[in-house]
């Protein structure tokens, strides 16, 4: 009878434990965005610093490297001279939508991660006018938020299968206070999870007024306000 009565104010501690917690963030609005980000095609160039530190190791090494006779030096020489040998030309790093800036094109800034962003009506924008903002969709019935981060990718460039999310947790969250000329004035949260894009140079951008592909200092620009934010989020 004791581990009854002890069992039943357990149940009862918990159910009113749940109840207060659902009662309290009912109103609660969640958001999942999307940072889909183009990895670098290009190895990126050295740092000056580092390059100067590979060149005073290299020096520093040729004092101690092992003399080797002539012989040696001829016969690796004659290696590679063969019918099998290819002429490599490396490909441009600049490119003409660098020339022009063309921010539509994925095909600029070779050498760093380019990020998407765009422009419209979203959740908490002041008087539903359009604003700059990354792919996203309030959270509603979805099994788990990462699945609502999917849907807000694929209802923008209509499939998935160019597309890796990274892990299932998302990699920030912050909680957004809306304009006062906003239809929801109350607060809500958006949580920020990483996608990459695989394999093409080319997506067909729908449900937005316009996009464009911004490095890391040229999204600084679009959201000024929360710039300390996203450079600690974005590592690289």
């Amino acid at each position: 009878m004791k581990m009854q009565r002890i069992y039943s104010q357990l149940i009862r501690s918990a159910a009113r434990t749940r109840d207060y917690c659902t009662s309290s963030g009912s109103g609660d609005k969640i958001v999942a965005s999307v940072l889909f980000e183009r990895l670098p095609v290009v190895i990126p160039k050295i740092d000056p610093v580092v390059y100067a530190f590979q060149e005073f190791s290299f020096r520093w090494q040729q004092q101690y490297r092992r003399i080797y006779p002539e012989e040696f030096y001829k016969k690796y020489e004659s290696r590679g001279k063969g019918d099998y040998q290819i002429d490599y030309t490396p490909a441009p790093r600049m490119t003409e939508a660098d020339k022009t800036n063309d921010r539509r094109s994925l095909q600029r800034a070779l050498d760093r991660r380019l990020y998407l962003l765009l422009h419209g009506t979203t959740y908490g924008s002041p008087s539903e006018k359009p604003v700059w903002h990354f792919p996203e969709k309030i959270y509603e019935t979805e099994d788990t938020l990462r699945k609502c981060a999917e849907f807000a990718l694929e209802s923008i460039i209509g499939d998935l299968s160019r597309t890796y999310f990274v892990g299932n947790a998302p990699m920030g969250h912050m909680v957004v206070q809306p304009s006062l000329d906003a239809r929801d004035s109350s607060p809500f949260k958006r949580f920020f999870f990483k996608s990459q894009l695989i394999n093409t140079n080319k997506f067909n951008i729908i449900k937005c007024k316009d996009y464009v592909w911004v490095t890391k200092d040229e999204l600084m620009e679009f959201f000024p306000e929360q710039a300390d934010f996203f450079n600690q989020m974005i590592i690289s």
